[in-house]
């Protein structure tokens, strides 16, 4: 059971934090001109925020994409964001954006590409999350 998809750019923070939680995830495309991954379970979806803390352009083109493709929104169940605290109010706001779009929780903010309390946290956090969900299967 996959339950992670992610976004992360050429700097790879968002990659090297998912390195370090160790779960299986699926990784959307660098590129938007490449096709989306579709989504075939109720999953959360990591992603950082871009800019600089206006609110334009914060959620990334990759991540719109995959969100436009009905299917895929009707499957997330929650938001990871990574941020910039530099960014001020906000930090992390691309999950927010996402989180209130698709009427899901945001589950965890972290900066840059996470701390290892940072990782513990969402790998306990997003266990205790799957167990509460009603069409969580035990393994």
């Amino acid at each position: 059971m996959t339950q992670l998809i992610y976004f992360s750019s050429v700097s790879g923070n968002t990659h090297r934090f998912m390195e370090k939680l160790g779960r299986e995830a699926k990784r959307l495309p660098l590129h938007t001109n490449d096709d989306t991954v579709l989504a075939d379970e109720p999953f959360v979806l990591v992603l950082p925020t871009y800019g600089g803390g206006n609110g334009q352009g914060a959620v990334p083109k990759q991540v719109i994409k995959f969100l436009n493709v009905p299917e895929n929104r009707a499957l997330i169940r929650g938001v990871i964001v990574s941020g910039n605290t530099n960014f001020g109010v906000a930090y992390g706001l691309a999950g927010d954006i996402v989180a209130k779009k698709c009427n899901v929780p945001v589950l965890y903010k972290f900066e840059l590409f996470g701390t290892p309390d940072d990782v513990t946290k969402v790998d306990k956090g997003l266990d205790q999350f799957w167990q509460q969900q009603p069409t969580h299967k035990a393994a």
